[in-house]
């Protein structure tokens, strides 16, 4: 894909999450940049809105292969980098089959930019594996990054001039990286979804992050015996012509444009105009669940759900856009280990998967029961006992669009 272009820069995007509402302007932008830039993706393109869980990843997989050269696995969307055209595309290097310790990608490319070797790479951190659905990496596993980069130094470092790696890690992980793997050039971050975007230098390694959402990107070019780096936002205009080559995936995005934009109902007047409180949201949920499912004890993870602003009219889009992930409700078993420490289970699971609404708090002593996700009880609990016959979306629509009692909070 690179041998016909002189590539003088690597652009990278990260955490994508499916955010296609204004994807004209992004696909137009990578499309202009592409002649002269090696176009990398860090991680999480899929997942977290509504045209992905219309589309099933279908319209962001013609992205993918029509605008990029090299792509990360994210923890979200993480199957998707086992389809064969994608898996071409995808290298990592400490991401291994679970029995036999086999790489599951190409561990790295080598490219050449403006007369240099490139060794390109990629890591996911471990936090960011462990919270692909269990189901998902039943096979897999990962080694340590930094063992991983240093045996794939080790092994080509006479074929490469330069280090670049695409980390599926969060930033503050990267700076340690940065510092136990000095001879990388430049950092290309993702995963961590913080207002770090850099770029940061730990010693001679530069670290930088592009905008979340498809808002921007991070760039990276030699510059005399080094590297600069540094990051910007996609324009907001779309330009007058397309390339024809995306105009499949744009008639694509229309088509669920107009789908998401069916309205479900009125927004209850707690919620309308403003940007949604997911915490407030979740505890109006909680208390709404026990006494309606008649549960014991509720624990929901903040970001089961994502921000969204919110009008008057509550569309398939808003409740698709704050609930990405399809998750379930269901009953949940307590850990054995934990039945005699919930604050410890409820330490674990804010490790594993953020801040937590938790009902009634404290717990009591003696549940060995929790409504939950399916996410959590399958990841993190002892599984299910059994369902609760209810999407959490479903449950969130009915919040949403019901007045509360007195049509306050």
């Amino acid at each position: 894909m690179t041998a016909a272009r002189a590539l003088r820069q690597i652009v990278a995007t990260t955490d994508v999450h499916s955010a296609l509402d204004n994807a004209a302007p992004f696909l137009a932008h990578l499309h202009a940049l592409r002649p002269t830039s090696l176009i990398v993706d860090c991680g999480d393109f899929f997942e977290g809105s509504g045209y992905y869980r219309l589309a099933h990843g279908a319209i962001e997989r013609k992205i993918l292969l029509k605008l990029y050269d090299i792509l990360a696995p994210g923890n979200h969307g993480w199957p998707h980098h086992f389809e064969p055209d994608l898996h071409r595309l995808t290298v990592c290097a400490n991401a291994v089959h679970a029995d036999t310790g086999d790489a599951l990608f190409r561990r790295m490319r080598i490219v050449e930019i403006d007369g240099r070797r490139v060794g390109i790479t990629a890591v996911i951190g471990q936090q960011a594996f462990h919270s692909i659905p269990v189901g998902e990496r039943a096979e897999h596993r990962v080694i340590n990054p930094v063992q991983a980069l240093r045996e794939l130094l080790l092994a080509h470092h006479h074929e490469v001039d330069s280090w670049i790696l695409l980390s599926h890690s969060g930033f503050d992980e990267d700076l340690k990286l940065a510092a136990d793997c000095p001879f990388l050039d430049v950092i290309f971050a993702g995963h961590c979804h913080t207002e770090q975007y850099g770029p940061a230098r730990v010693g001679d390694t530069l670290i930088v992050k592009g905008q979340e959402l498809a808002d921007g990107y991070a760039v990276a070019a030699p510059v005399g015996p080094g590297w600069g780096a540094g990051s910007t936002s996609f324009p907001d205009r779309t330009p007058a012509a397309l390339a024809a080559e995306l105009s499949e995936a744009i008639e694509e995005i229309g088509r669920a444009r107009k789908e998401l934009a069916v309205a479900i109902g009125p927004i209850a007047r707690t919620y309308q105009h403003q940007t949604l409180d997911r915490r407030g949201l979740l505890v109006d949920l909680a208390a709404r669940l026990r006494s309606g499912l008649g549960a014991d004890a509720i624990i929901l993870n903040d970001t089961a759900l994502r921000t969204v602003p919110l009008g008057d009219i509550l569309t398939l889009g808003d409740l698709l856009a704050i609930e990405p992930f399809d998750n379930q409700l269901v009953h949940a078993r307590v850990p054995v280990d934990f039945w005699q420490d919930l604050p410890g289970l409820l330490a674990f699971l804010t490790e594993q998967a953020g801040p937590l609404v938790v009902l009634p708090d404290p717990l009591p002593d003696g549940v060995t029961t929790v409504l939950t996700t399916d996410y959590l009880a399958d990841n993190y609990l002892a599984g299910r006992s059994h369902a609760a016959g209810l999407l959490l979306s479903q449950a969130l629509k009915h919040v949403l669009t019901t007045p509360a009692q007195g049509g306050t909070r």
